[in-house]
């Protein structure tokens, strides 16, 4: 027989139990649809971790003070000596290769615009945080040196700050109050979404860093020029390491670090942030993958188990066939074909709910999802394979019957 005449008694014979036929199909079904569901939600959600994760700048670094330890006993992260413009002006004449940096001291406070209030994080920061950080303005203008120097009362509100003060009205020129301090609104930041861990970024207001210290939170009074953290934005990626090798060894001689003795600050490289975040979600995704194939697995058993019921209900015709000419190999082809007929209807099938599935999810979840042709063509061709591979043993096992055996059955 051709294979084209196989297709169609193989079709023929699938059609005679209908149902039986759908209900083998359906772990398949599932499976597929399974594959198409898990690895695209995963997928999407990586891309978008990763491209709220690259917000944040894949070329920073950022220094800040580490635990303070007395007596052998060691206090939270941030609670050691403050930074300092002095170690920020240290970085930039020792450490090559500075496109930018930035010193930032940050608290929360309260701004009130008329009957409206809203209490968000205030950065002081300097004249290169904008270009450190990658943040356009989508309005206004930066902060001047003379209003860094005198301690100018001007803010710079994100995106989710101006939205809950000012609605839709223009924000720029207007006033407002920071902590019962008047401010005048310069500027708003373009829109930058969630930080890697989900903070909202744009929930911020950036006033200059010496009006920070003089007229919302203070200076300290054993580093009265004090910074909650410096931002380092290097030219190139590939020199990231030695620059964060270098302020290391910088910051072990200014603070007075001892040999042996753990460090009072920390140096994070984001660009490291974001592998480690990139292989975690990959392990992820390999483990959804897995659950999936599982159901495939479970499907291609059930295609088996009717395989070889429809090989014991057609004994007789298989002899029949074999009596009139029909080769092994016809006879293994036939049921073949059959097996991974069942297996390629589910998997078209498991598809359209899949891809439905994962559709819905992202228009009425608001749920990231990639689904991309080459997942298609693997979750199909995976069917195919399911079909091929839990098929050709009743198949062989239907082609081996003896014909004269094979006509007597009853």
């Amino acid at each position: 027989m051709t294979p084209l005449a196989s297709c169609r008694i193989a079709i023929d014979a699938l059609k005679v139990h209908a149902l039986r036929s759908f209900l083998a199909m359906l772990g398949v079904i599932i499976g597929v649809a399974s594959v198409i569901v898990m690895v695209s939600v995963a997928s999407g959600a990586s891309q978008a971790i990763e491209a709220r994760i690259r917000a944040l700048g894949t070329n920073l670094l950022m220094v800040a003070p580490g635990s303070f330890t007395s007596g052998g006993r060691r206090a939270g992260e941030g609670t050691a000596m403050a930074l300092s413009d002095r170690d920020l002006e240290a970085i930039r004449a020792k450490v090559p290769g500075i496109a930018a940096i930035a010193g930032v001291v940050s608290g929360s406070a309260p701004l009130v615009v008329g009957s409206s209030n809203w209490t968000t994080q205030v950065n002081g920061v300097n004249d290169e945080f904008l270009t450190a950080r990658d943040w356009p303005l989508a309005e206004g203008r930066n902060f001047t040196d003379a209003e860094l120097r005198s301690g100018a009362k001007v803010v710079i509100l994100g995106a989710s700050v101006a939205r809950e003060l000012f609605g839709e009205a223009p924000a720029v020129g207007e006033q407002l109050r920071i902590m019962n301090v008047p401010f005048t609104v310069i500027g708003l930041l373009s829109i930058k979404g969630q930080s890697g861990w989900g903070s909202d970024q744009d929930d911020v207001a950036l006033v200059p860093l010496t009006t920070a210290r003089r007229r919302l939170f203070g200076a300290e009074q054993t580093v009265p020029d004090n910074l909650r953290n410096i931002i380092v934005a290097m030219s190139t990626p590939e020199g990231m390491s030695d620059a964060q090798a270098e302020i290391e060894t910088l910051l072990r001689d200014r603070r007075r670090v001892r040999s042996g003795t753990p460090d009072d600050f920390r140096v994070r490289d984001m660009a490291e942030f974001i592998r480690t975040r990139a292989e975690t979600l990959n392990i992820l995704s390999l483990l959804l993958g897995a659950t999936a194939v599982i159901s495939l697995i479970v499907g291609g058993i059930g295609i088996m188990n009717i395989m070889l019921v429809s090989v014991t209900e057609r004994t007789k015709e298989i002899g029949l066939r074999m009596a009139v000419g029909a080769r092994r190999k016809d006879i293994l082809s036939q049921f073949l074909i059959e097996a991974v007929t069942l297996c390629v209807l589910g998997g078209l099938i498991g598809l359209l709910i899949g891809g439905g599935a994962a559709l819905a999810m992202s228009i009425w979840g608001d749920w990231p999802v990639a689904l991309s042709p080459s997942l298609v063509l693997i979750a199909f061709a995976s069917a195919g394979l399911v079909g091929v591979f839990f098929g050709y043993y009743p198949a062989r096992r239907a082609s081996l019957l003896n014909p004269i055996d094979a006509l007597r059955y009853e």
